[in-house]
């Protein structure tokens, strides 16, 4: 059994000072030390693929991250493990526990996971050890883990059995406290509403609008899988964008972390209706954490445009009286472009932005796909806001 702060601080001196992560019983001792300290970041998120996600944000910011979670969850996490973090070559740190462990009687629903974990890890070509249990472990697994990480720019994991780490009690608040009369909720008049969804702006002119109001030296546009990505490609292929080419529904848990490992840039996320149903307790982690330098934009057109326009069910979702119950700072829904300008216009200290904008499906003619590999993209976006692709 080794303590929590022999391996947080080894792993600390080695550069690993952001965390993000769901509980579990084993984890308890090491999400409390890194809660206690001040001087690291833990974020406490609504499932373990947007830990994944936002982790890989504070990554491309140029932190080195670690994420926390029960292998139950891992399951939850296979999509941005597979089209985020493989894809784009992210490197992260993934301490996995064990529950289900064949030396040990648990919880039946554990038992399948228990059995599996290391295979799941291996198909997912992710390599792995079991966590430390002696402090002289520690400085060797960390050096195979980072010699990894820093030569294949991709996950490295950790499984860790029931009681390797000692107790170690919670005493600072666990959670930011946020004044929820500081948010705002702006909708526009009823006549921004069209009745007839034809009449609708596209996807094209919402994008085209919000380049006219973004600074291209220090903003980042991360836009979601599918249209939204390849249409933002084909506006004009900038060194300031990210084109999600698979995650569904991470590119905000994603701009998260990025915009809290880098306050001096703004973060614009150009969200999808499906890609934010699919996950949208990303909405109250945003809300807890996030600051002024993140903006939110949902563009809904109601389908899944790309896999053939199937409807959603956001037809009847206030999505922006979803981010203002999450706390979002100022809220905004409509069909007009002109609840851009209210959004990049108005301020709202220390907390982010949502625009809900309700868009025609369809898309341009032609709709190139990104002529650029991911890893190529995300490289080139590290460059340009400062930060070693190679850390």
């Amino acid at each position: 059994m080794i303590k929590a702060e022999e391996f947080v601080e080894a792993a600390r001196n080695l550069g690993f000072s952001w965390y993000a992560g769901v509980p579990c019983s084993f984890l308890t001792p090491f999400i409390n030390y890194v809660i206690n300290n001040t001087q690291l970041t833990y974020i406490s998120s609504a499932n373990e693929g947007d830990a994944v996600a936002t982790a890989a944000g504070a990554v491309i910011a140029g932190e080195k991250a670690v994420v926390m979670m029960q292998n139950s969850g891992l399951g939850n996490a296979v999509n941005p493990l597979t089209s985020l973090t493989h894809v784009f070559r992210i490197p992260l740190l993934l301490i996995c526990t064990l529950r289900g462990d064949r030396q040990l009687q648990d919880q039946p629903q554990h038992q399948l996971m228990g059995q599996i974990t290391d295979k799941f890890l291996e198909t997912m070509t992710i390599p792995w050890e079991y966590f430390p249990t002696a402090a002289a472990e520690i400085a060797p697994v960390l050096q195979r883990a980072t010699t990894y990480m820093k030569q294949e720019r991709r996950p490295y994991a950790l499984i860790m059995r029931k009681g390797t780490v000692a107790p170690h009690a919670l005493t600072r608040a666990a959670i930011p406290n946020r004044n929820p009369e500081t948010s705002s909720n702006t909708n526009l008049p009823q006549n921004f509403f069209t009745a007839n969804k034809q009449q609708r702006v596209s996807r094209n002119q919402a994008i085209q609008r919000i380049l006219q109001h973004i600074d291209p030296e220090n903003t980042v546009i991360i836009a979601t899988t599918g249209y939204t990505g390849r249409e933002l490609f084909a506006s004009g292929n900038q060194p300031n964008h990210l084109y999600m080419v698979g995650s569904m529904g991470c590119a905000s848990s994603l701009g998260l972390g990025l915009s809290l490992a880098r306050p001096d840039l703004k973060v614009v996320v150009i969200d999808g209706d499906g890609a934010a149903l699919i996950r949208m307790g990303n909405f109250a982690t945003i809300g807890t954490y996030g600051g002024s330098n993140f903006i939110h934009i949902l563009l809904d057109n109601e389908v899944h445009d790309s896999t053939g326009a199937q409807a959603t069910v956001s037809a009847g979702i206030s999505f922006a009286k979803i981010a203002q119950a999450c706390g979002y700072g100022i809220t905004i829904a409509g069909d007009d472009l002109s609840l851009l300008e209210l959004l990049f216009t108005t301020d709202n200290p220390n907390k982010p932005k949502f625009a809900h904008l309700k868009i025609r499906p369809g898309t341009i003619d032609n709709l190139p796909r990104p002529n650029i590999a991911p890893e190529a993209v995300l490289q080139r976006l590290m460059t340009h806001i400062g930060c070693s692709a190679s850390h």
